[in-house]
């Protein structure tokens, strides 16, 4: 099973980071009013960025990293992966 750390892009422009075993179903939970509090009041989110682990302290640790990363490095990372997303097939959901 995959574990993920990924970023969220809130409708009010603020980042939230969070760990999930399934990206598609947690991000549809935060949109739908049941994922964290910090999401509930910025909704719509849109996934923004996400790196794949084999395991969830890996994940975790990168979650805890990616919390502290200032909100400018966070959109550097955000704008990285959607070049790299409209460039490979790889980054994408299906």
């Amino acid at each position: 099973m995959a574990h993920y750390a990924y970023l969220l892009r809130c409708a009010d422009g603020t980042f939230y980071s969070g760990y999930t075993t399934d990206l598609q179903r947690r991000t549809a939970a935060h949109n739908s009013g049941h994922g964290a509090k910090y999401t509930r009041s910025r909704r719509p989110v849109v996934l923004v960025y996400y790196e794949s682990f084999e395991s969830k302290s890996e994940a975790l640790k990168r979650e805890a990293a990616l919390k502290k990363r200032t909100h400018l490095q966070k959109q550097a990372l955000a704008d990285q992966f959607s070049r790299a997303e409209s460039t490979s097939s790889s980054g994408s959901l299906k």
